[in-house]
C-alpha cells in the first residue's frame, strides 16, 4: 500500500530524485541535506520569503558566512590587475541602507547583465576586503523585467512582481534558486497524493489538501499562501510523528510483564520505616504511580525527571526493592564509572547492613579486576544480587540475570539505542525506569518522550540551604580572577570543600563531548585539569589546600579512591571534568567554580551547580568565562545565573540549541529531524495533534483505514529511527 494514487507516469513522494534531476544534481542533495526522494525534497521548505520589491538588510551580514540576497545593481566598473594580466569586475548593490560589492576576475562580459537598476538575488560567501564587504564570485539570479509591456504591468507581470520569492537553505554548490528551479521541475512531476490527514480531522481544522499544502509552501503567489501552507504541513508533521509515538506506546503495552508487588511487613516496608527523612510529597506521588505501573501485567516505561537533589535516587530504590522482594532483580545502568561507584555506596548506606545482606547490592563495571568481576557475575547470574549496578559492563555477554524485572536507566541522554535495548533484552519485558535530572519542558516531553509515561519530581527535600550563581566576566573584568580564587580560598577556610570544574583534561583534550580546546585555531586554548591544578598549587592562599585531580582518563580504581577521600573529608578541591556532573553527593561541598563556562550547555552548568548546596552548607557557583557581553554564550550563562528554576533553564536551553533530532538517538544538539514544528512555540500544535491522533488510533490501531496516514508513519522514520522507537 502506497501513500501516492499515481498516474500513469507520473512522480510520487517516494519517486527518487536521481530520475528526475539527474545523478549529479541528486547526489549534491543527499550529500548536502540527505534528500533522496521527491518527499525528500518537498519537505526541504524554504526558510524564509523575500518580497521581489523588499531588499535584504544589507547592513546585518555576517562575514564568512554563505548567503543569499535581494538587492539592486548601483553601478559597475572595471579595473585592470596591478600585479598581474588580467581585470576585475566590481559591481556595487544595495539595500538603500547597505553597500556590498561583487566582485570577479576576469569575466568583464558579465557587464552586460549587471546594470545600474537591475535586480536580483545574489548568493555567495559574505567577505571583508579592505573594511567594505564583498562576495568574490557570487552566483546571482537577475529578475526579469517587471513591467512586460509598454503600457504597465499586466496581470501576470503584477502577480510576477508581488510574489513572494522562496529562499531556501543553500550550499555553495546548489543557491536557493537552483533548489527553487529542481522544486518546480519535481512539483510538475508530480502526481496526485493522498492525505496523511483523515479528511474529518482536516475539515475540522479548516486545513488544507496536502497536494495543494506542498504546491503553495513552495510556489506562493501571496504570502496568505505560503502561511496556510504552513500550518498544515506544520499541524501534519505533528500529528505523524503523534501517531508513531502513540502506536509505540500501544505495542510496548501488549507485551505481558510479571506484575511486582511488595508484601506487607517486606523490604520495601521495613526500609521506609528505617529512613531517618521524611519522603517529599512529590516522591510519594511519582512512588505510587511507579508501584501502580509494577503492580500491572505490562511493562512499565515511565520517566522520572526531577531537580538537580531532588531525590530521584531513594525513588528509584523504593521500585527496585518492589521487584526484589517479589523475587525479582533490579538492574541500574549509570553513564559513568564515578555515578555508579556513587550510586552503590549510596543505596548500600540508605539499605543499612541488614537490607544490604537480603538484596546484596552489586557493582558491575568495566574497570574491575577480572576476579572480582567474575564474583559479582556469579552473584548476579544465581540470582543472589538482586540490585545490580553498573555501566556500559552490564551489557556484555558475560553479565546474565536470573530473572531481571527493572531496568532503571540513569541520564537516558547518556546511553545510546542499542545500549539500553541490549539491558532491556536481559530480561522477559521488564519494567523500565528512565531517570533524568535535566528537567523537560512538557511539549518537549510530549515529543520526545511521548510513549512514556513521565512523572515529575519539582520539590527539593528539606534543609537544603540553596545556591548563589555569579557570572565572571573575565572581557570586562579580567582582574577579577585571582578575586575567584581568594573567594575559593574564603569557603575551603570555613572547613568546607569545593570542585573546580574545566573543559578539558589538558590543553587541546577535550572531554564528554565539548568543544575541542582550539575550536578556530587562533582563540585562547580551553581551560584544562592541568592547567587550572597548577595554577592553584601556585596560589598563596592555596598552598596548604589538600587538591586532587578527576577526570575520565584515570582507572576506575583511581577516581573511586578520589571520590571516596573527597566525600571522607580528605581533600579539600577537586580539580574536575564533567566526571562529576551528575550523582557525586558531598553534603559539606559548599563552591563550584567552572573555568570558561561558555564552554558548556545550560544544563550541564545546572548539573555542575547542583553538585553543591547538597546540604545545609549555603551554596556559591562561579561561573568564569572570557566571553563577551551581548554574545549567545553569555546568554547562556545569564540565565543560569538568574533563576535555580531546572524547568525554566531547558526552555531557554531548548531555544537556544533547537530540539535535536526527536526520533533518534540523538537528543540535543542543533541537529533537528523536525521540519516546521518548533517544540517551544507550538505546544498547541502538538497538543492538538496528539488528541486527534489518539482518537484515530483508538478506532483503527493498525491504520487500515487510513493508508496514507500508515504510508506518512513508515516514510517519517528513517533505519535509526525506527529502531528506537521500537524499542521499549
Amino acid at each position: 500500500m502506497t501513500a501516492d494514487r499515481s498516474v500513469e507516469g507520473a512522480a510520487t513522494l517516494d519517486t527518487k530524485l536521481s530520475g528526475l534531476l539527474g545523478g549529479p544534481t541528486a547526489k549534491a542533495m543527499e550529500r548536502a541535506w540527505g534528500l533522496v526522494t521527491v518527499g525528500d525534497l518537498l519537505g526541504h521548505h524554504p526558510r524564509r520569503y523575500q518580497p521581489r520589491g523588499e531588499l535584504t538588510a544589507l547592513d546585518r551580514l555576517p562575514r564568512d558566512e554563505n548567503v543569499t540576497i535581494v538587492a539592486e545593481v548601483l553601478e559597475v566598473r572595471e579595473r585592470t590587475m596591478r600585479s598581474r594580466r588580467g581585470s576585475i569586475l566590481e559591481a556595487k548593490i544595495s539595500d538603500g541602507r547597505g553597500v556590498l560589492t561583487l566582485t570577479f576576475f576576469n569575466q568583464a562580459w558579465r557587464a552586460r547583465e549587471l546594470k545600474p537598476g537591475v535586480r536580483g538575488m545574489f548568493a555567495g560567501k559574505v567577505s571583508d576586503y579592505r573594511g567594505a564587504l564583498q562576495l568574490a564570485h557570487p552566483d546571482y539570479e537577475l529578475f526579469e523585467d517587471e513591467t512586460r509591456t509598454d503600457t504597465g504591468p499586466d496581470a501576470a507581470a503584477l502577480r510576477w512582481a508581488t510574489a513572494p520569492i522562496p529562499i531556501y537553505p543553500a550550499t555553495a554548490t546548489l543557491s536557493s534558486w537552483k533548489l527553487q528551479r529542481a522544486v518546480a521541475l519535481v512539483l510538475d512531476a508530480l502526481g496526485p497524493v493522498d492525505d496523511p490527514l483523515p479528511e474529518s480531522v482536516r475539515r475540522a481544522r479548516g486545513l488544507l489538501a496536502h497536494r495543494e499544502a506542498l504546491e503553495l509552501v513552495h510556489r506562493p503567489e501571496r504570502d496568505a499562501d505560503w502561511k496556510a501552507a504552513q500550518r498544515t504541513l506544520r499541524f501534519t508533521e505533528a500529528f505523524v510523528l503523534q501517531s508513531v509515538l502513540l502506536e509505540r506506546r500501544a505495542a510496548a503495552r501488549a507485551h505481558e510483564a510479571v506484575r511486582r508487588t511488595p508484601a506487607p511487613g517486606g523490604l520495601l516496608e521495613r526500609f521506609e520505616a528505617s529512613l531517618p527523612f521524611e519522603l517529599t510529597d512529590d516522591q510519594l506521588e511519582v512512588g505510587v504511580q511507579i508501584h501502580a505501573d509494577l503492580a500491572e501485567p505490562v511493562p512499565m516505561n515511565r520517566l522520572v525527571q526531577g531537580e538537580v537533589g531532588s531525590g530521584k535516587t531513594v525513588v528509584a530504590l523504593r521500585a527496585m526493592l518492589a521487584v526484589a522482594e517479589s523475587g525479582g532483580q533490579a538492574a541500574l545502568l549509570a553513564p559513568t564509572e564515578v555515578l555508579a561507584a556513587q550510586h552503590l555506596r549510596s543505596i548500600a548506606d540508605m539499605l543499612g547492613p541488614e537490607l544490604a545482606a537480603e538484596v546484596m547490592p552489586t557493582l558491575i563495571t568495566g574497570q574491575l579486576p577480572a576476579a572480582d568481576r567474575r564474583r559479582a557475575a556469579l552473584r548476579v547470574a544465581a540470582g543472589q544480587a538482586r540490585i545490580v549496578v553498573g555501566t556500559h559492563a552490564l551489557l556484555g555477554d558475560t553479565t546474565s540475570f536470573a530473572d531481571l524485572g527493572l531496568v532503571v536507566v540513569d541520564e537516558q541522554h547518556r546511553f545510546g539505542v542499542e545500549q539500553r535495548e541490549a539491558l532491556r533484552l536481559k530480561g522477559r519485558h521488564p519494567h523500565v525506569l528512565v531517570l533524568t535530572a535535566t528537567p523537560i519542558p512538557r511539549t518537549v516531553a510530549m515529543t520526545v518522550f511521548g510513549d512514556l509515561d513521565v512523572s515529575t519530581i519539582r520539590q527539593l527535600p528539606a534543609g537544603r540551604a540553596g545556591i548563589t550563581t555569579h557570572v565572571v566576566p573575565l572581557a570586562e573584568r579580567p582582574h577579577w580572577r585571582p578575586r575567584v580564587w581568594e573567594r575559593l580560598a574564603e569557603e575551603l577556610e570555613q572547613g568546607r570543600q569545593a570542585f573546580v570544574v574545566s573543559p578539558a583534561i589538558e590543553p587541546k583534550v577535550a572531554e564528554d563531548g565539548l568543544e575541542p580546546a582550539d575550536p578556530d585555531g587562533d582563540a585562547a586554548p580551553a581551560a584544562s585539569v592541568a592547567s587550572v591544578l597548577a595554577e592553584l598549587r601556585a596560589h598563596p592562599r592555596l598552598a596548604e589546600v589538600r587538591i586532587a585531580p578527576l577526570h575520565g582518563r584515570m582507572s576506575a580504581d583511581e577516581k573511586d579512591a578520589t571520590m571516596r577521600a573527597f566525600a571522607a573529608g580528605e581533600l579539600d578541591v577537586l580539580v574536575a571534568t564533567t566526571v562529576i556532573e551528575v550523582g557525586v553527593d558531598v553534603p559539606n561541598a559548599s563552591t563550584m567554580v567552572v573555568v570558561d563556562a561558555d564552554r558548556f550547555g545550560v544544563s550541564q552548568l545546572h548539573q555542575l551547580r547542583g553538585r553543591v548546596g547538597r546540604g545545609s552548607v549555603p551554596g556559591l557557583c562561579l561561573l568564569v568565562t572570557r566571553v563577551e557581553a551581548e554574545t549567545v554564550a553569555r546568554e547562556r550563562l545569564d540565565a543560569v545565573a538568574g533563576t535555580l528554576d531546572g524547568f525554566e533553564l531547558a526552555r531557554v536551553d531548548l531555544e537556544l540549541r533547537q530540539e535535536g533530532d526527536v526520533l533518534g538517538a540523538i537528543q540535543s544538539g542543533r541537529r533537528t529531524s523536525l521540519k516546521l514544528l518548533r517544540v517551544t512555540r507550538h505546544g498547541d500544535v502538538i497538543a492538538d495533534a496528539r488528541e486527534a491522533a489518539a482518537e484515530v488510533l483508538r478506532d483503527d490501531p493498525d491504520l487500515a483505514a487510513h493508508p496514507a496516514l500508515a504510508a506518512a508513519v513508515r516514510r517519517r522514520l528513517d533505519d535509526d529511527s525506527s529502531e528506537y522507537l521500537s524499542r521499549g
